[in-house]
C-alpha cells in the first residue's frame, strides 16, 4: 500500500483514516489493553485524542502512526512520536509511544513498529534524542524500550496522574541518535 509512512515486513504505519475510529474506541474500551493507565477511555475522549493525533500531524509533521497489520489489513492500534503535553525536567522532548489491541499481543509488533519508528526518527525527522516512559509496573512496556535500545535514566511523578496513584511514578527511558544500531 503506497500510503504507509513507515513500512516494516509486517506492519504499515500510516496517518489516520476514519475507518480507525471503531476500533480505536473498543480498543480504549477494553481493560486488558488500559490495565496500565488509571482508567479505559471514552468514546467521546477517543474521538478527541485522534483529532489531537491529526493535530500533531498538521502541527510538526510526524506523530501517532495507525499500525495496520499488512497481512489483513486491520487497524491494530498505534506507534510513533508525540511531544507530551506537561512539564517536567526533561520537557520539552519527542517521545515515542505505542498501545496494541489484544489480538495483537505476543507477536513482536510493539517492538517492529517501534524500531521502525526510531530508525524513521533519526534518520528522516532528524531527531537528536527520544524518550519514552511508562508506570513502574508496565513491565511489557518497559521490554520493548529496552528491546528497541532504550536505556532507563529515572523516574519520575507523572504530573497529570495522583500522587499516590499506582500509576504516578513513572519509568524514564532515552535513547540518542548515536545510540541507535540500525541492522
Amino acid at each position: 500500500m503506497s500510503d504507509y509512512i513507515i513500512n516494516t515486513t509486517r506492519l504499515g504505519l500510516r496517518k489516520w483514516t476514519d475507518a480507525d475510529t471503531n476500533p480505536f474506541v473498543a480498543m480504549n474500551k477494553d481493560k486488558d489493553v488500559m490495565k496500565y493507565f488509571p482508567g479505559t477511555v471514552t468514546e467521546e475522549e477517543t474521538l478527541a485524542m485522534i483529532s489531537r493525533i491529526k493535530t500533531h500531524f498538521n502541527v510538526h509533521g510526524f506523530g501517532l502512526y495507525a499500525v495496520e497489520e499488512k497481512s489483513s489489513g486491520a487497524f491494530i492500534g498505534f506507534t510513533g512520536f508525540a511531544i507530551p503535553r506537561f512539564e517536567s525536567f526533561f520537557t520539552p522532548c519527542v517521545e515515542i509511544g505505542w498501545r496494541l489491541q489484544q489480538s495483537a499481543w505476543g507477536n513482536g509488533y510493539a517492538t517492529e513498529a517501534a524500531k521502525a519508528c526510531l530508525e524513521y526518527g533519526f534518520g528522516n525527522l532528524n531527531f537528536e534524542s527520544v524518550f519514552s516512559f511508562t508506570a513502574l509496573n508496565n513491565l511489557p512496556s518497559e521490554r520493548v524500550m529496552q528491546k528497541i535500545g532504550m536505556k532507563r535514566i529515572g523516574e519520575f511523578d507523572h504530573p497529570n496522574i495522583e500522587q499516590g496513584h499506582i500509576f504516578c511514578r513513572h519509568h524514564l527511558y532515552r535513547i540518542e541518535r548515536f545510540d541507535l544500531s540500525i541492522g
